[in-house]
């Protein structure tokens, strides 16, 4: 059996979005099989999230799923093919155990839960807690007005180093694994 890297990655997990961002998951879960590389994720089968543990599956590649139990009791929310379940008590024991076992962290376009966990891997880099890396993929420009907000807060002041200090952007899917370093 092949050695997999473990790559973190947010995501929505909403289903009612543009084709384009359902494209960009299927394409780097592809990606990701071909690479070895294992995916962990939310745990969910819909949305960006199911799209991209399907893509994987269908590339003979892993998926390792972190889910809340009372999230994976709702019907139809749970990817139960995930190779390997994780079932927390809290969001909070999902998003750490997430945390601890990726390599590296990529963000798809998504909600607020997909910005947050976005924004804790970037804080918690800033601060020194890893060096691991951090892709954006800012498909279709979904993520331009947080980069200038990012800009904004470099410029007033509140931010001592650009936000791209600490992550990589990029708008397509084939240029993720470039980023994380996997495949050179």
């Amino acid at each position: 059996m092949a050695s997999y890297r473990s790559v973190t990655v947010y995501c929505s997990s909403s289903n009612d979005i543009d084709a384009s961002y359902v494209e960009a998951a299927r394409s780097l879960g592809r990606l990701f099989a071909q690479k070895h590389v294992q995916l962990v994720n939310g745990g969910g089968s819909v949305g960006l999230m199911g799209e991209m543990a399907r893509s994987v599956h269908e590339s003979g590649g892993r998926v390792v799923g972190v889910i809340p139990l009372a999230l994976k009791k709702i019907e139809g929310r749970a990817y139960e093919a995930s190779d390997e379940m994780i079932l927390t008590e809290t969001m909070r024991d999902r998003k750490k155990i997430m945390y601890e076992r990726g390599d590296g962290y990529v963000a798809l376009a998504g909600g607020y839960g997909t910005l947050e966990e976005f924004l804790e891997v970037l804080t918690l880099r800033k601060l020194g807690y890893h060096d691991k890396s951090i892709v954006l993929l800012n498909t279709n420009g979904f993520y331009d007005e947080l980069l200038s907000f990012f800009d904004k807060m470099t410029d007033s002041g509140f931010a001592d180093k650009p936000a791209s200090t600490f992550f990589t952007e990029v708008s397509r899917p084939e240029d993720v694994l470039k980023a994380l370093g996997v495949g050179e």
